[in-house]
């Protein structure tokens, strides 16, 4: 089985600001440990799949830090999107270049900014999910079983069990629900969190983008050269000016009857949040996380990260407090969602020097 990965790294991290920001989003950054998140990415496929078969699709702004942080691979492999289109056209765009280079390819679809440990499981995961998708010429999507009535991730109900070992039909996908919704779906038993992880033969996801998205194979099918080559760049550009922004759930996987579920054997988050740091960092004996030179005194269950300056928190309880060079966030933790609004602010004020 000749294996891909297609990782995802052009998101721009709204929820992360002030430390996260357009040229450095979160996956190029270090929230846990000494790499970061799209380094921790390419590592947990070490023994699984070869550097030459990684690519990574990203957008301008990011590229050259990409390159930076992931010198193993090929830079040809690492492939700036004229503009976002979603994640069908990255995905159609990178099942393209792999199909050309081994049609029978099975491809690996993840996201750059996920916590993932118990990396060996995940990695058996990833190879039972090919195994399906090989055998039932199938999409195979990796769910993950709620453990609370979570409102920030779409969820995945599934229908009867097609083998032993954790693999479903799918029956529907959900937006992400209000928290009414979610208790319901929790109490259901047969709906999943949505990891946002897809294994699939690229033969049999351009089929079905085929059917369902049309417009977009038949752009895509225009791309000419190969990654690197001048008209590669140019074909692109143009199939970018063409082709609708769609996301490939929406686009392929909602639609298709042809969705498989496999249940993750391994402990997953998607980081969405300041408040998802701070509930995956160690916390010291009032409950606080403090990264730099901080000074609290009466301050409890809080994250406090001032790495270049010195800060000082006096009586505080619940709050997320991110002081970088040039900006500083303070909120409540269970408000740390909203944090994207201060981009939505800071991008109608074209105070861009912030983004």
């Amino acid at each position: 089985m000749d294996l891909y990965a297609v990782i995802m790294a052009g998101g721009v991290g709204s929820r992360f600001w002030p430390r996260s920001r357009e040229k450095k989003p979160k996956q190029l950054l270090k929230i846990f440990g000494e790499r970061t998140m799209i380094q921790n990415s390419v590592a947990r496929l070490n023994g699984l799949i070869p550097s030459e078969n990684i690519l990574i699709i990203t957008n301008k702004l990011q590229r050259d830090e990409i390159v930076e942080q992931l010198p193993e691979l090929d830079p040809a492999n690492i492939i700036d999107e004229p503009q976002g289109r979603n994640t069908a056209a990255c995905i159609g765009l990178a099942s393209l270049i792999i199909s050309r280079k081994s049609p029978d390819a099975v491809s690996l679809v993840l996201p750059a900014d996920h916590l993932i440990s118990e990396e060996d499981n995940f990695r058996n995961t990833l190879k039972k999910s090919a195994e399906l998708a090989v055998k039932t010429k199938g999409l195979v999507t990796i769910g993950i079983r709620p453990s609370r009535p979570e409102t920030g991730y779409g969820y995945i109900q599934v229908g009867e069990k097609v083998v032993d070992n954790g693999f479903f039909r799918v029956n529907s996908f959900a937006e992400k629900p209000n928290y009414a919704t979610a208790v319901r779906f929790l109490e259901s038993g047969d709906f999943y969190w949505n990891s946002g992880m897809f294994i699939w033969r690229v033969e049999d996801i351009l089929n079905e983008m085929k059917i369902y998205l049309s417009e977009h194979y038949s752009s895509l099918a225009q791309l000419k050269g190969n990654p690197g080559e001048d008209s590669f760049r140019k074909s692109m550009e143009q199939i970018y000016n063409e082709v609708k922004s769609i996301s490939i759930d929406y686009g392929v996987m909602e639609k298709s009857r042809k969705v498989y579920l496999t249940l993750a054997d391994f402990n997953w988050s998607d980081v969405g949040s300041w408040e998802e740091v701070y509930q995956k960092s160690d916390k010291d004996e009032r409950g606080n996380v403090v990264v730099g030179n901080v000074y609290s005194d009466m301050t409890n269950d809080s994250y406090i990260f001032s790495p270049n300056k010195f800060a000082a928190a006096i009586g505080l309880e619940n709050v997320i407090i991110i002081n970088t060079e040039d900006a500083l966030l303070v909120c409540r933790r269970d408000q740390s969602q909203d944090v994207k609004k201060v981009v939505d602010h800071l991008k109608h004020k074209q105070m861009t020097e912030y983004l």
